[in-house]
């Protein structure tokens, strides 16, 4: 009797069960970011959910995904036009920044009057990766200005102004005075850093240009740098450090006359650095571009620069393409199957991040992270999301 009674309950809710299963698969996979060619228009999501459009601007339209017309989510909808075409890139540039303001890395130890090491700003809730803003009102925007105004202020306590995580806060330290008669506050702090990268794209019409496809972080404190300016310039790849299993290689540049900029950094994003190319220094054969549902799996190329010599394409395979509706640096997994590539560099390495990924002769994304333990194994990123974030749209 039990059973009969377990069987029909089983038989009445499973049905529901897999109904609402279902419903919430819907619900979670309604994107934030859609990307149309221009006269394309955004299709109800399998029957359930369905779109209101609620504002135009420019290139982009803000819908509301609705179910039993109650708002489940906004969705941005972005419109690409049928004829965009970017110069693909492949060169390996310097890449200059400067922080919004000094940035902590470290905290160091000063003696007090009791003789006893401590750090003030550790000791006031100071973190690894704050940027410290200004002190008692006086704006610092480089580590040595910050120097100069700590002994400059001959007070007992300051007010120190950071920004972390986006938020401004308010901590208040207490100088110590050393033997050498200067304020310190036990901070390690830097303002500015530098490397080398690979241009995914730059806009023929604009000149703005996206890079790399993943953020610059910073060493110390694994955060992504907030900065304030940057600059791109000519480099030159000096030696080449052979990727192998668990040790990831790398391409070793130097940069060439730095004080001639290519182009600006204005953001330093999770998905790469973009900013304004001077189209002076740059000329290419522009490509069409393919959106994530036009890609496939399969053979592709992606054009990279491992030594003195002019960007040059490489093959590739696309061996799985991930599935998202969110921005992500992770998009499709690539394997390098070029033989020249493999014996100069083992597959990926640092450096190559950016490197344009070309197939049937359309850009579709840029390599972004290589597997630790698989050096000729890789993820690379949607070149739509980089286009989201290069305003060339707005």
């Amino acid at each position: 009797m039990r059973m009969k009674n377990f069987i029909k309950i089983f038989a009445i809710f499973t049905p529901i069960l897999v109904l609402f299963l279902y419903i919430s698969s819907v619900f979670i996979s309604i994107p934030e970011v859609v990307f149309l060619r221009d006269g394309n228009n955004l299709e109800s999501n399998k029957g359930i959910i369905n779109y209101t459009l609620k504002k135009i601007y420019d290139n982009i339209s803000e819908y509301d995904a609705e179910f039993l017309g109650f708002k489940i989510k906004t969705v941005e909808v972005m419109a690409i036009p049928k004829e965009i075409q970017l110069y693909p890139g492949g060169n390996v540039v310097g890449i200059k920044l400067q922080t919004n303001g000094p940035l902590v890395v470290g905290f160091s130890d000063i003696e007090n009057e009791e003789q006893k090491p401590y750090s003030p700003s550790k000791e006031s809730g100071i973190n690894l990766g704050d940027v410290i803003l200004a002190i008692n009102e006086i704006e610092i925007n480089s580590s040595e200005f910050l120097a100069e105004t700590l002994n400059s202020l001959k007070l007992d306590e300051l007010d120190v102004k950071i920004e972390r995580d986006g938020k401004i806060l308010y901590k208040k330290v207490k100088p110590v005075k050393t033997s050498d008669g200067k304020n310190k506050i036990g901070l390690w702090v830097r303002d500015s850093t530098a490397g080398i990268g690979t241009v995914t794209f730059i806009d023929p019409e604009t000149g703005l240009y996206g890079a790399l496809g993943h953020p610059i972080t910073d060493v110390d404190t694994g955060d992504i740098i907030k900065i304030s300016k940057g600059n791109i310039v000519n480099s030159s790849i000096v030696n080449v450090k052979r990727g192998e299993k668990g040790n990831p290689g790398e391409l070793k540049g130097v940069f060439i006359n730095d004080d001639i900029k290519l182009g600006s950094v204005k953001h330093n994003t999770k998905y790469g650095i973009f900013g304004e190319y001077s189209l002076e220094n740059f000329y290419g054969e522009k490509l069409s571009i393919a959106l994530k549902n036009e890609i496939q799996e399969g053979p592709a190329k992606i054009i990279s620069t491992i030594d003195n010599d002019e960007p040059k394409m490489y093959d590739v395979v696309i061996e799985k393409l991930l599935q998202q509706d969110n921005p992500s640096s992770k998009s499709m997994i690539i394997k390098v199957v070029d033989e020249e590539l493999l014996e100069k560099t083992g597959g990926i390495v640092q450096g190559m991040s950016g490197s344009p990924i070309i197939q049937n002769n359309k850009l579709v994304g840029a390599v972004t992270h290589v597997l630790v333990n698989k050096p000729d194994t890789g993820y690379g990123i949607y070149i739509e999301w980089m286009l989201k974030e290069s305003k060339i749209f707005d």
